[in-house]
């Protein structure tokens, strides 16, 4: 029988604590008022968040983490349980002084993502301890399983969707939990504490943990093979998202994908397309620079106009998931078109990070080729509205070689269409180099599809990139940073570095 995760006071010990997903977590049971410790490798904004709210972290990942626990005979059993359980359940305490008293003669519920392996000397001390170790998405199902959960699923916008979703029920009054991969400004982070019986949360395959959910209502963005690392093909990944669909109440998916539409049969259906019969649908679409404005309709009723600040088809359609589910829980359309419209994305997803000499700089998370067209069509949008247009000038560091060579000519192709490419090195994620597949290949691959090999650049590091940046932008330039590595971390430095080459003399 499986293991379950005890809510009712026991504590929790989660490795790497600062993760985006794992850190989401953390901070739903650190306002729940649970005894919350953790390590990581660095300190962010993230850790510092999780420790204004009580949080214990260790700056290693080390098996002395666990000391406390060594302090005295320990157990792991119900019997044990009342004195941290009538901590947890006093609302006038805090989870910083829950952390500090929990009495170390209980062992903590250890938390880890799937990067956490018997590599790590804190995972096997767990081990050795007596322990209970569950996988990030344990605690997350086990949220699900207690709350009427909408888990949001796809291959690409599952982050957006959730966070826009989550917010429209926030300011529908519906008062969500929310756990989610991206942080939202709205609710200054990636997770939300909520009162209510809804929670949204974001429901990842990546690594098949998606059969684990059980939720009211599920959300399928779109299918494709976007992890060959797990997967052998599309239909591996077909058959593990059909299990999410067998395991949840009611599913809301868009006809417009594919394979969406010859593998599954939703029980509420969305698309772009007014004619695909399906059940919620927009018509007069106008995709522009500053946003995109659509009429909707729920089967052959006109609800009325949607204005997003979101730009391009693919964010339109998420709009259309949010409406479908808020229209679920019987929200107006009234309160979900003003709350669409006031919604600006989460972080990483098109953000703008800075402006220098009116060059802007975008951070964004796209990785796979088809989230790396969308993006880039939308930046086209942008770029455009001005005469003369700016040139668009993608900076692209491939993530996972496996990916890189699954879909490496749809890399080429997705980025022909930015005036410039830049390539930096793969970032591993730890995988092992596969011979002939590097940032290099690719960069050489780019230049034989557009025939432009002056405006296609290799640098095999972050540093080498932003000195190119900063000898080769020009005024008014929109520049995307795109991957789901460390790439984003030069934005500052490369802002800077053009700040400086404009005052000096050359």
């Amino acid at each position: 029988m499986p293991k379950s995760v005890d809510f009712s006071g026991r504590p929790f010990h989660f490795i790497g604590i600062g993760g985006i997903g794992m850190s989401a977590i953390a901070h739903i049971l650190t306002e729940r008022q649970l005894p919350v410790f953790g390590s990581d490798l660095k300190q962010s904004h993230i850790t510092e968040r999780l420790e204004a709210r009580g949080a214990h972290i260790f700056w290693q990942q080390d098996a002395v983490n666990f000391d406390r626990w060594r302090s005295q005979p320990t157990t792991s059993s119900a019997s044990s349980m009342s004195s941290a359980s009538s901590m947890s359940s006093a609302s006038s305490m805090s989870s910083a002084t829950a952390a500090q008293d929990t009495p170390s003669c209980i062992l903590p519920q250890v938390v880890c993502s799937t990067a956490i392996n018997e590599s790590n000397s804190e995972y096997c001390a767990a081990r050795e301890l007596g322990c209970e170790i569950f996988h990030r998405s344990d605690v997350l199902a086990a949220l699900i399983a207690e709350h009427d959960s909408i888990a949001v699923a796809g291959t690409h916008g599952k982050t957006t969707t959730s966070s826009a979703l989550g917010y429209t029920l926030v300011q529908a009054g519906l008062d969500p939990t929310i756990v989610i991969g991206g942080e939202v400004n709205a609710w200054g982070g990636n997770a939300r504490a909520g009162r209510s019986v809804h929670l949204v949360a974001e429901a990842d395959e990546s690594d098949g943990s998606l059969v684990k959910f059980r939720a009211k209502i599920g959300i399928i963005t779109n299918i494709e093979l976007d992890h060959p690392d797990r997967y052998t093909g599309l239909a591996e990944t077909i058959e593990v998202f059909k299990s999410f669909e067998r395991h949840t109440d009611r599913i809301v998916a868009s006809i417009d994908c594919p394979t969406i539409r010859a593998h599954f049969q939703p029980d509420i259906s969305y698309s772009l397309d007014r004619s695909s019969g399906a059940d919620y649908s927009a018509d007069e679409i106008q995709y522009n620079a500053t946003g995109t404005t659509a009429r909707i309709w729920e089967r052959d009723t006109c609800l009325g106009t949607l204005n997003l600040k979101l730009l391009g088809a693919h964010n339109l359609s998420n709009a259309l998931a949010v409406i479908a589910v808020a229209r679920m829980l019987e929200v107006e359309f009234t309160t979900i078109a003003s709350a669409l419209a006031e919604f600006s994305g989460a972080r990483r997803r098109f953000e703008l990070r800075g402006t220098i000499d009116d060059i802007q700089f975008i951070d964004d998370y796209a990785h796979h080729p088809s989230e790396i067209e969308a993006t880039l069509k939308a930046a086209r949008l942008r770029a455009s509205a001005t005469t003369p247009a700016r040139r668009v000038v993608a900076v692209f560091q491939p993530h996972r070689y496996s990916r890189t060579q699954a879909f490496f000519k749809e890399f080429a192709a997705s980025l022909a269409s930015a005036d410039v490419i830049v390539l930096s090195d793969i970032y591993s994620a730890g995988e092992t180099p596969i011979a002939g597949i590097s940032g290099q290949d690719l960069a050489e691959e780019v230049m034989q599809r557009t025939g432009r090999s002056e405006d296609v650049y290799y640098r095999a590091t972050l540093p080498e990139i932003t000195e190119l940046l900063s000898q080769t932008l020009k005024t008014g330039d929109f520049v995307l940073f795109l991957g789901a590595g460390n790439l984003n971390q030069i934005i500052p430095d490369t802002i800077e570095a053009c700040r400086n080459q404009q005052v000096s003399p050359n």
